[in-house]
């Protein structure tokens, strides 16, 4: 895993509202491609680099220029430890939806769109605060 630079945490917020709607979009048609397609973004994210996020690339092209810089920063390790928590449930919900376990497929999915709205609404990182609770408890 390579070390990606401290992001504006503005950017994670702007890619949780656009994750959420391919969420919500994957779970209403039922098109597991589209999910697979977001599990992928996560599984690059989490695996390579944040800077693979298209969202974010849309943001740091179309939307940080129109914004007041900011010298606020986030560590990108529990950000891309929540993409890979996002990376699971979403590989779970495409597994469900292309194999006709739909059920599943839904469970899985709304785990992951409950998460991005906490932290596109609310700015609450959920995979973020597992990264740090597990942190705590990792020998020194």
């Amino acid at each position: 895993m390579s070390a990606d630079p401290p992001v504006d945490p503005r950017g994670p917020r702007f890619s949780a509202w656009l994750t959420s709607l391919v969420l919500v979009l994957a779970m209403v048609t039922g098109v597991w491609q589209l999910l697979a397609a977001q599990t992928v973004i996560f599984a690059m994210c989490a695996f390579v680099s944040l800077r693979l996020n298209p969202y974010g690339q849309l943001y740091r092209t179309t939307v940080q220029p129109r914004l007041r810089p900011t010298t606020e920063r986030e560590a990108s390790e529990p950000l891309r430890f929540a993409q890979g928590v996002g990376f699971v449930f979403t590989l779970v919900g495409t597994i469900g939806y292309a194999s006709g376990l739909t059920t599943l497929g839904l469970v899985a999915t709304s785990g992951a769109l409950v998460a991005a709205l906490l932290n596109a609404a609310f700015g609450l990182c959920l995979g973020c605060e597992m990264y740090l609770l597990l942190r705590r408890f990792r020998p020194a």
